[in-house]
């Protein structure tokens, strides 16, 4: 518990904390805190969730071994879907300063010639699993399936093109990331959890956030039935 409350304070960045005391008041006392950036003082702040997870227990040896797999596929291509989240982000907030739909178009153009030549040779050298496991990851940061991502940026037929293609190795571009009902989804959220917290991954804020605890819960009572 220690070390938790210590780590608590690690990752907020602040600077100091201040007691103010009004004597013409009552004796009650309040702890202030100043935040980086914020002149105002604070009397709460808000903490991105900390999960504190228990040991992790197996069935058997061969589940094990299928979550140890999982998880070097997971620490693999995570970061591939954190950086398409980023350049998506950049992308959207760029096109909206623009009015013109010809200026869009060029500039849709180049940022695609840019995160093809970023990804392209990376990308081909990802197995059938780990390829799924990043548009799972992609749905999970952006909240758009990568076929959508491509008929936006592209067309439609390009996006059923790229489909048809990915399913010839067993590969769905239209694949979500859904916790609550793929256990292997559930694994891969508890990977990422645990990762984040050993310092592994780095955390960035999914375009859906899940109660982790919920997740467990949902899925202790499945395996009861």
């Amino acid at each position: 518990m220690k070390n938790f409350i210590i780590y608590l304070f690690l990752v907020c960045p602040i600077f100091f904390f201040a007691q103010a005391k009004d004597d013409d008041e009552d004796a009650s006392e309040y702890q202030y805190m100043f935040i980086e950036g914020d002149s105002v003082p604070q009397t709460i702040v808000n903490l991105n969730p900390i999960y504190i997870l228990g040991d992790l227990k197996f069935p058997s040896n061969a589940d094990r071994i299928k979550y140890l797999i999982l998880r070097r596929k997971t620490l693999k291509v995570y970061p591939y879907a954190k950086l398409a989240s980023e350049r998506l982000d950049s992308l959207s907030t760029r096109l909206e300063s623009m009015k013109k739909a010809s200026e869009k178009r060029r500039y849709t153009k180049m940022i695609q010639k840019y995160i093809e030549g970023e990804f392209s040779d990376e990308l081909k050298k990802l197995s059938r699993t780990e390829g799924q496991i990043l548009v799972k990851l992609i749905h999970r940061q952006t909240g758009k399936t990568t076929f959508g991502l491509v008929k936006e940026l592209r067309s439609g037929w390009r996006a059923f093109w790229y489909n048809t293609t990915a399913s010839m190795f067993d590969i769905s571009l239209k694949k979500l990331f859904d916790p609550k009902n793929v256990y292997e989804d559930y694994l891969i959220e508890d990977i990422l959890q645990r990762s984040f917290k050993d310092g592994l991954l780095v955390r960035q804020k999914a375009a859906e956030e899940y109660n982790f605890y919920e997740l467990t819960e949902i899925w202790l009572d499945k395996q009861k039935k």
